[in-house]
């Protein structure tokens, strides 16, 4: 009896995606280890491997069907001496094929064309043939780099598709924009995932706000000098390196603060994990820096440049960026001197970073001066810490801010 091929379940909170491509055609042999398909999820595209041998049998999903649930049919596969047995395609939920016109399986000669999944993307998006790229990649695989040297050749004006009938219904826009000129947006995977559990956030996790300043002269000291004996390896740190270094020291001096909301009771973490937001193209991920307090902040620096790159080209598995106790949140970047953010559930905390600017403060011997001060707000999830618990964990994130050498050594 032939077996199923399932939709795979990339991250915890996966619960559905999108098959974006078949690498295998039927009647194709493969073996444990080979890619038969690229799944795209609300953050990232992956490879699915096969993980036995046999033939394929059918392919019940088409590429580009959105919606698929986890655990769903997607293929089948036999055994040596099975035969083929054609069920009807198994529709998702957003995109239902007609039945009278069973969905065409990739032809054998584009299943063998080797590329990254970003560039199949890319040169999906861009309708490229990726038969005429020539790789520059290992094994002639074709990446990034190369889609994007492809000239891209304007199709012809064609009429616009008539609309196919759902059966799920379109809200109409308020009356007052009916005669305003407007261009709909359809919303993806990674934009319904953010509205979705920022939502759920905002409902059930009761928020509250905690705001200081920090001084930060003597970190930004400390820091011009620190680069200057790191130019030779061809690093330079940021603010922000030293705020993951900030906070990730702060979870260890507040143990009760590192912890996530486990439905019936709180689970308290051991080691640091930090997880920090980066915006990338339709939205925005948040990798994880793992065990950040037992690291430098030079380990930190080049890690989270890494996992930003990758976070933007969409290349992070799943395992780095689930998880995390506490994000950091930085649109001080931007200019921002203040906001509020909303948690990452189940996480406990997330930390609202401001911009720096210069402003009067009165020092010491009461006398006004001149100060570079950056504002913190800690949104905090009530159900796991309390106004005075979470005011110590702010409080221990200012001072090794405003006392940098002690996070070095």
């Amino acid at each position: 009896m032939p077996t199923s091929i399932l939709m795979p379940a990339l991250s915890l909170t996966m619960e559905e995606g999108t098959l974006a491509r078949w690498h295998v055609a039927k009647g194709d042999r493969i073996n444990p280890g080979d890619v038969i398909a690229e799944v795209e999820t609300d953050k990232a595209t992956m490879e699915l491997e096969a993980a036995e041998r046999g033939t394929i049998g059918q392919l019940l999903v088409p590429e580009g069907t959105e919606g698929v649930r986890v655990n769903a049919p997607i293929a089948t596969l036999l055994a040596e001496g099975e035969q083929a047995v054609d069920p009807a395609p198994v529709a998702s939920p957003a995109s239902t094929p007609s039945p009278s016109a069973p969905a065409p399986e990739p032809a054998a000669s584009e299943t063998r064309v080797l590329a990254s999944p970003l560039a199949r993307r890319m040169a999906r998006d861009s309708e490229i043939d990726l038969g005429t790229i020539s790789g520059s990649g290992p094994h002639g695989r074709i990446v990034k780099a190369d889609v994007e040297a492809h000239p891209v050749t304007q199709p012809a004006p064609v009429a616009a598709p008539q609309a196919t009938p759902t059966s799920t219904p379109v809200a109409a826009p308020p009356a007052a924009f009916t005669d305003r000129p407007s261009e709909e947006m359809p919303l993806d995977g990674m934009r319904k995932t953010i509205a979705a559990r920022l939502t759920a956030a905002k409902q059930t996790i009761p928020h509250f706000y905690l705001r200081r300043d920090v001084h930060l002269d003597e970190l930004l000291a400390l820091r011009e000098q620190l680069n200057r004996d790191l130019a030779a390896q061809d690093l330079k740190l940021s603010v922000n390196d030293f705020v993951i270094r900030a906070v990730a020291k702060a979870l260890q001096q507040c143990p009760d603060c590192n912890a996530i909301w486990a439905g019936d009771r709180i689970l308290k973490l051991k080691r640091s994990d930090v997880s920090v937001a980066v915006a990338i193209d339709g939205g925005l991920i948040t990798p994880v820096l793992r065990d950040a307090d037992l690291k430098s902040l030079s380990a930190l620096s080049r890690e989270m440049k890494d996992l930003a790159a990758r976070a933007r080209d969409r290349k992070l598995m799943p395992a780095e960026y689930d998880g995390g106790s506490l994000t950091i949140s930085n649109l001080g970047m931007m200019g921002v001197e203040s906001f509020d953010a909303i948690i990452n559930p189940p996480q406990s905390a997330i930390l609202a970073v401001g911009a720096a600017t210069r402003r009067p403060v009165v020092g010491s011997d009461g006398a006004l001066e001149a100060a570079t001060v950056m504002s913190l707000t800690l949104s905090v999830d009530h159900r796991m810490i309390d106004g005075a618990l979470g005011a110590q964990l702010l409080a221990a994130v200012v001072h090794n801010l405003e006392a940098p050498l002690m996070m070095i050594v």
